[in-house]
């Protein structure tokens, strides 16, 4: 599949990319990652402002589902925004409602070999337009890599990591998908914006 961004919005994606991997590697500092390990970047971007909602914002807010996982895991999603660009960016917290240490299982990047090549992520996700009878993949970048959280290989017990997935948007009108990840249980999301 071969899509084409403006340069505008091939930027945004790579600033939020940079923005959430920058969030995971503060979450991880707090406890919530693999202590010998650092979260890999899956994008550089340049530096600057952007109006990017940080680790905390998307800890604080009401989700909208919340995904059980494996062995306690849960997925508590945030926020589902349309955004200029033709991408939909899904926020949300990653956490281990589990009494121990948990290592996240490789399928949640799903089984493609050029998004496995990059690393743990959540590059498995999926969003799906019942109406229109189409499902969206997490998008990648120019060399493969998912734009989603990366490098996050386990949690410790109560903690929540805040996590990302880009995805191409579909129609205007369709307002609510159903949002998959490997491994755990499906939810259906309201798009805004």
């Amino acid at each position: 599949m071969s899509m084409r961004f403006t340069t505008k919005a091939r930027r945004g994606m790579v600033v939020l990319t940079a923005a959430a991997t920058l969030a995971v590697g503060v979450a991880g500092c707090s406890g919530g990652g693999d202590d010998d390990k650092k979260p890999k970047a899956s994008a550089s971007a340049p530096q600057g402002g952007g109006s990017d909602p940080s680790a905390q914002d998307n800890q604080s807010q009401e989700p909208l589902v919340e995904l059980k996982g494996p062995d306690g895991l849960l997925l508590q999603i945030t926020s589902a925004q349309r955004d200029t660009g033709g991408f939909v960016t899904v926020n949300g917290n990653l956490k281990n409602d589990s009494d121990k240490t948990l290592t996240l299982p490789a399928q949640l990047s799903g089984n493609e070999t050029e998004v496995i090549r990059n690393g743990r992520s959540l590059g498995g996700a999926t969003l799906i337009d019942g109406t229109g009878k189409k499902r969206y993949y997490v998008l990648r970048d120019t060399d493969g890599r998912p734009l989603t959280t990366t490098g996050i290989t386990s949690i410790k017990s109560g903690v929540s990591v805040p996590v990302f997935m880009q995805f191409p948007a579909p129609p205007d009108e369709t307002t609510e998908v159903s949002f998959q990840l490997p491994m755990f249980a499906s939810g259906t999301i309201q798009i805004s914006g």
